[in-house]
């Protein structure tokens, strides 16, 4: 039989202090051992099938000399029940870290999410507004709720206080709220069913945003007024009074004409390239250059190791509000001119000051106007996104012929003398 140690009190394990293993009794196999630099702590020493283990049970006297013995007794039950205790252990130590990922926070989530997609975003621009609209009106409410706890009611006290008074701004902030759920779901931080979804699910407790609050158009000139504000304009000096010419004559947004640099263009072919990475909707844009804009582009001063066609005084870009400024200087000169009875340069629809934008919607309304150029061929130079596969098919060659001759006719027209007489708008919704 195997010989059973002196079970040793209290008092008897404080005055051990020879290096080495020393049984204090009480439970087979529970030593006391001492390390040559005087530190002292609990081992259970016992058989585990054919191999002989020793476990830790804390050093001494943090443990004392009753709780080692509770605990060499309850680990060599769990041992006679077949149970490891490491391997317990370590599962426990997984599971715990496990369920600590999983507490992954909202705002914690949506930048991760932010990062993974950060090559998607069209512009620096773009990718900044996204995060800091949920920072603005989402994580207020919910950045510091787990992402698997996040449900229906937190989605809609994130939503609903702007949503009839920010429609556009809350449908992007939910999609977005939806972009990220969706990230955490697949990576593993929740589960079940996506509460930021619309079809099937907010769509049943929120208005349709259509219905909520309609568009407010790009206040615009007629297009009949085109020319006249052109005459204007090519009086005004100054890079944002270019730009904005420039601007019309290519029927361009603001931001990609404010953006263009010379590599773009190619004064040969007279075609200027917008790579997809500067266009709203993510695709390359080639426009044909008429001879009016090629003359103004020839026109420009180019300083070495300057990029921008149109910089800033300081370089850089010019601003929006630059352009929009020269637009207002205009207006202000007008209604002088005229006196109490003008309207300077506003929207016959709403009387409000128009935008450099609404010129877009202008160059749509003449062209609609017109029935020799069909409309995809203006949707084209306007890079709107074609969703209609048979006008996709249609356009895959861009239509740069039918381009080339639509925006030598537009420019052609914007040089006709100013024509005096009253006007009947035709308005579009305008791009964003």
């Amino acid at each position: 039989m195997p010989r059973v140690a002196k079970e040793l009190t209290a008092a008897e394990v404080r005055r051990i202090d020879r290096p080495g293993f020393h049984a204090v009794g009480g439970v087979p196999g529970l030593l006391l051992q001492v390390t040559a630099g005087g530190g002292r702590s609990w081992v259970l020493r016992v058989l585990v099938g054919n191999r002989r283990r020793g476990f830790g049970l804390g050093s001494f006297p943090y443990v004392s000399l009753a709780d080692a013995r509770n605990k060499a007794r309850a680990l060599r039950d769990k041992l006679a029940e077949g149970i490891d205790p490491v391997a317990e252990r370590k599962a426990s130590r997984a599971a715990h870290i496990a369920a600590q990922a999983k507490r992954l926070t909202f705002r914690e989530a949506a930048e991760q999410f932010h990062q993974d997609k950060a090559a998607e975003f069209r512009s620096v621009k773009h990718k900044n507004d996204w995060l800091s609209s949920l920072e603005r009106y989402a994580f207020p409410l919910l950045g510091d709720v787990a992402v698997a706890d996040v449900e229906l009611a937190h989605v809609l006290k994130a939503l609903e206080p702007i949503w009839e008074t920010r429609t556009e701004t809350a449908t992007r902030v939910r999609q977005r709220l939806e972009s990220v759920l969706a990230w955490a779901t697949v990576r593993g931080y929740r589960q079940g069913d996506n509460p930021a979804r619309w079809r099937g699910n907010l769509d049943a407790v929120l208005a349709k945003p259509a219905k909520v609050k309609g568009k407010r158009h790009f206040p615009a000139l007629p297009w009949q007024r085109v020319p006249e504000f052109m005459a204007d304009l090519r009086t005004r000096e100054g890079m944002g009074a270019r730009a904005l010419e420039f601007a019309i004559l290519t029927a361009a947004r603001s931001g990609e004409v404010r953006g263009a640099t010379w590599d773009e263009i190619d004064l040969t072919a007279k075609v200027w390239t917008i790579s997809a990475s500067r266009m709203k909707a993510g695709k390359p844009h080639r426009i044909p250059l008429p001879a009016d804009a090629v003359a103004l582009l020839e026109s420009l001063p180019r300083m070495e190791g300057q990029p921008l066609v149109f910089p800033a005084p300081r370089g850089g870009k010019i601003s929006d509000v630059t352009i929009l400024a020269t637009v207002k200087r205009m207006h202000a000169s007008k209604l002088k001119a005229e006196g109490k009875e003008g309207a300077g340069y506003t929207d016959p629809t709403d009387g409000r000051v128009v935008v450099p934008h609404g010129f877009r919607s202008a160059f749509k309304d003449w062209a609609r106007s017109r029935s020799t150029f069909p409309d995809e061929v203006s949707e084209l130079a306007l890079a709107h996104v074609n969703s209609d596969a048979t006008r996709a098919a249609y356009a895959r060659d861009e239509l740069m012929p039918q381009r080339t001759r639509l925006m030598t006719v537009w420019v052609d027209y914007c040089a006709e003398p100013a024509k005096a007489g009253s006007v009947t708008p035709i308005r579009q919704e305008a791009d964003a």
